[in-house]
């Protein structure tokens, strides 16, 4: 969605100034913010992508006013408010009222280490050949969704070159069409898109900067060999 999440590219937010020597966590409730959301994705009641959507959807004053764990955080609990799983009362105390919903998986200790290295694969086999080769030139399609989209705004109707072929993986754009198992599991072939600094930000950006995205084909349309 053209949401306010995706800001390269936005006017009136001042020059990115990374942090020297910036520490993994700023507070211990950062850390406990991204534990809780890691061993929730146990429970079976959404995926990465859904999780996605569900921080990238919050009201663009909430997103805007707060700090990066902090959208973690208000993610996860819409998350479990919109699937019963807790109530609004217990997200203001903080206490449970009610038994735990029935049929979710829970993620103990002894098996944390192992899941987390495990991981969960998004790579798919499908029929259908890759359509784009490297080297060759496209274009980002120019679209506006409604829903959920890993197409960033800045390069959307910009010409760039195929640098790699990532294989087949799941497209987040209809995996988040149904929010509750069992999920969508459409995929589509994924490649590194290599695009010209200048041509995406105009002749103050630095001559020679490259800007690389990962895109699923749907994002792409071939373009002539001049263009």
């Amino acid at each position: 969605m053209n949401g306010v999440h995706d800001m390269g590219g936005m006017q009136g937010f001042g020059p990115v100034r990374p942090e020297a020597n910036e520490p993994l966590f700023h507070a211990a409730w950062e850390r406990q913010a991204l534990a809780i959301t890691v061993a929730m994705g146990a429970c079976g009641q959404w995926n990465i992508d859904i999780s996605r959507s569900a921080r990238e959807s919050l009201p663009p004053a909430h997103y805007l006013g707060s700090t990066y764990y902090a959208i973690w955080l208000a993610g996860l609990e819409k998350l479990m408010y919109e699937r019963g799983m807790v109530s609004a009362s217990e997200l203001q105390t903080g206490q449970a009222e009610t038994p735990s919903l029935p049929g979710v998986r829970r993620l103990d200790a002894v098996h944390t280490a192992q899941a987390l290295a495990r991981g969960t694969a998004s790579t798919r086999s499908i029929d259908a050949p890759a359509r784009f080769a490297v080297g060759q030139r496209v274009r980002a399609r120019q679209i506006h969704p409604v829903g959920h989209t890993r197409l960033p705004r800045y390069v959307r109707g910009h010409t760039g070159t195929i640098e790699r072929i990532h294989g087949a993986h799941v497209f987040p754009d209809t995996r988040v069409g149904r929010p509750v198992p069992p999920f969508v599991d459409d995929a589509h072939w994924l490649y590194t898109v290599v695009f010209d600094g200048q041509d995406l930000w105009g002749s103050d950006a630095s001559a020679g900067l490259l800007v690389s995205v990962d895109a699923w084909e749907p994002y792409l349309e071939a373009v002539g060999a001049g263009a």
